[in-house]
């Protein structure tokens, strides 16, 4: 039973293991940001997930992603209300929909976690775009 104040939850051992290695590997730097136990970094962790899930929902609710293939991820612009492409092509990514290697299609794409999961398969070092700046 946990104190008052507190819940309780079950995982599987997986995801356990898991999250207690990367705790045991970054121990050092975790205490240095205030982090003293597993349980402290647990916490730290859905904090920082919540705040970014709520950020992205608020700022970024106009792109959403339909598929991930191979070399390709399928991105839905709903401001536009047109599908965009976007590709691996020389190390670089493109977007079928703006011909371009810097629009925003792209820019949602490197948030993406499958991105990079992508490229890590392949062996692939990509280099980030300098976006454009908007004069608004």
């Amino acid at each position: 039973m946990p104190k008052a104040g507190f819940k309780s939850i079950t995982v599987s051992d997986y995801v356990y293991n898991r999250f207690f290695g990367t705790y045991e590997k970054t121990r050092r730097d975790l205490e240095l940001r205030g982090i003293t136990s597993f349980s402290g970094y647990l916490t730290s962790m859905m904090e920082e997930i919540m705040t970014k899930y709520e950020t992205f929902s608020r700022h970024a609710p106009f792109m959403e992603k339909i598929d991930v293939e191979q070399n390709r991820i399928t991105v839905k612009d709903n401001k536009r209300k047109r599908v965009a492409e976007v590709f691996l092509k020389d190390d670089k990514l493109r977007c079928s929909l703006d011909e371009s290697v810097d629009c925003a299609h792209i820019g949602f794409v490197y948030s993406l976690p499958e991105f990079y999961n992508i490229i890590a398969s392949k062996g692939i070092k990509v280099s980030r775009p300098s976006f454009k700046q908007s004069k608004n």
